[in-house]
């Protein structure tokens, strides 16, 4: 038994059917758009709670393992027909949640699914800041999510009032000038969040040079990136390289806020351009905005594992765990922030 801290609330709970929701062809926008939200939500409150049994023990694969299990289980129990696009690897890499895998029980939506069970394992192992377990989803035919070979990504990220001002291509002090003059603060007062990784010495360097603040982050630039669309959470944006399949999941959240994401693959070797050449339509090399990257109706939710700039972690006391989430859909803008507290011992019912 569990019970939920929401806003909005009032909205009748949705008939569920073996873990999943009953599905209607003749009410698909209803069904699909107004509650599988809170579906998905429960998958990656799933997959928190697994891990979270392994943060701080130093065990980075158990704890993988067991976030990747609890999310499978719960996408399985899902009536829907759901395809991994973005997963833990290709089918000869990952036993479960592998691109490709179908997922669902039969009679419902067809749904691209892009999955990390649990971004940051040495953040979850070590006991750090900002590990997430996190999903972005689209309906077929009515939103897309791009498939993202397995490489590296150039992303800067901003929320909603620096959409449309920044510029991927010109040196990132331009950017940051362009972006304190949007937020209303002085350079001096802005927070760009980087993965601390010798590859961005000189784009630190150069942040630092023109004034700005660096907020550096050891392991999965995912969650520091969601971070800088909420206006309360301290960080103002993301810059430099991280893999490119986080980078698809990120932009959903970017679709959703209204913020702005840019993107330029990176490659390592020829096979990588190769394959990207294969997967990806039109020229690799392009500017890949938000919407090349998820598109149309989609829906995000991630749940804190340990503590982060975007949300709390999983918490143990008097026999139960709470957790928080977060769960948005870009069809309407909403924002939902969710507490849940799970009676451990017993058999979740609702």
């Amino acid at each position: 038994m569990k019970r939920r801290k929401t806003d909005p609330v009032g909205s009748p709970p949705p008939k569920r059917n073996g873990g999943g929701l009953r599905y209607n062809k003749n009410a698909l926008e209803i069904n699909v758009d107004q509650y599988k939200h809170l579906d998905f939500l429960r998958v990656t409150e799933a997959a928190a709670l697994a891990s979270s049994k392994w943060v701080g023990k130093g065990q980075r694969d158990e704890a993988d393992q067991a976030a990747c299990e609890a999310m499978r289980q719960e996408l399985n129990s899902m009536e829907m027909d759901a395809t991994i696009v973005i997963g833990e690897g290709e089918r000869d890499e990952a036993p479960m949640l592998y691109i490709g895998e179908k997922l669902g029980q039969p009679g419902g939506p067809e749904i691209q699914i892009a999955v990390d069970p649990l971004e940051g394992t040495n953040l979850c192992a070590n006991g750090t800041p900002n590990a997430i377990s996190v999903l972005a989803a689209a309906v077929v035919g009515q939103g897309k999510l791009m498939h993202a070979p397995d490489c590296y990504m150039e992303k800067l990220v901003v929320g909603p009032e620096c959409a449309g001002i920044v510029d991927i291509t010109v040196p990132p002090r331009i950017n940051v000038r362009l972006m304190a003059k949007a937020l209303g603060k002085d350079v001096d007062e802005c927070i760009i969040g980087i993965l601390d990784r010798p590859r961005h010495e000189s784009l630190i360097r150069e942040l630092r040079e023109a004034g700005c603040r660096v907020h550096l982050v050891p392991d999965g630039d995912l969650s520091v990136a969601i971070a800088a669309l909420d206006p309360d959470s301290g960080v103002d944006g993301l810059m430099g390289i991280g893999g490119a399949p986080e980078g698809v999941i990120t932009a959903a959240a970017v679709l959703c806020t209204g913020g702005e994401m840019q993107a330029r693959l990176k490659f390592t070797s020829d096979e990588q351009r190769e394959r990207a050449e294969k997967m990806v339509s039109g020229d690799v090399d392009r500017v890949f905005r938000t919407e090349d990257l998820a598109s149309g109706n989609v829906t995000f939710a991630a749940t804190g594992i340990t503590p982060g700039d975007l949300l709390k972690g999983v918490r143990f006391r008097h026999g139960s765990a709470h957790t928080e989430s977060i769960v948005m859909r870009s069809s309407t803008g909403m924002i939902r922030r969710i507490e849940t507290t799970f009676k451990l011992g017993r058999r979740e019912s609702d």
